[in-house]
């Protein structure tokens, strides 16, 4: 199963949410319903260096993967999803408009 860390108020997350409903073979995990969620996302956030640039950046680093495999990744395509695209692209997360 390909675990899915995500927000229900962030755009990218919830473009992602919808591909996976109905589909056993992924579990989203909302980080903003409950602590334990969010505690268990920032000990991938802090050990994991594919939230380096995140970090730096001041991004979040949502939505995120964890492969069967263990691997973690930021990158829908890795988890057999697809990223939104400029013409799906609407409200961001970052202040600059330029994503979560």
């Amino acid at each position: 199963m390909i675990k899915i860390y995500g927000m229900g108020t962030c755009p990218d997350c919830t473009y992602v949410e919808e591909q996976v409903k109905g589909n056993t073979m992924y579990e989203v995990i909302d980080i903003g319903t409950h602590v334990k969620y969010l505690k268990e996302f920032l000990r991938l956030r802090d050990k994991n260096s594919c939230f380096d640039t995140c970090k730096r950046i001041g991004a979040v680093g949502i939505p995120c993967f964890v492969l069967e495999d263990g691997r973690v990744t930021l990158k829908p395509e890795d988890a057999g999803l697809k990223s939104r695209t400029m013409e799906e692209e609407g409200p961001a997360c970052n202040l600059d408009g330029t994503g979560c």
